[in-house]
């Protein structure tokens, strides 16, 4: 049962993710400093690590995307 509850909120949080990369970043243009980009980044973590963790390395990810960071390869 709680492994159905977690699946569901992890399909979710991509869906969420995915919504941003078709409909919201195309308006933005391309501003991630890394490869794969940020919500790819995200959408990777959550799934391989789970809600809390996935969620917890992407947000540190995010806060590292400024312009004072070289940026490069960092995969989750």
């Amino acid at each position: 049962m709680l492994k159905r509850i977690h699946q569901a909120i992890v399909a979710l949080l991509v869906a969420v993710i995915r919504f941003y990369q078709l409909a919201i970043s195309p308006l933005l243009g391309p501003n991630c400093r890394f490869t794969p980009t940020c919500s790819q980044y995200a959408m990777e973590a959550i799934r391989r690590y789970g809600i809390l963790r996935g969620s917890y390395r992407a947000v540190r990810r995010i806060l590292r995307c400024h312009p004072w960071n070289p940026g490069g390869y960092d995969p989750p």
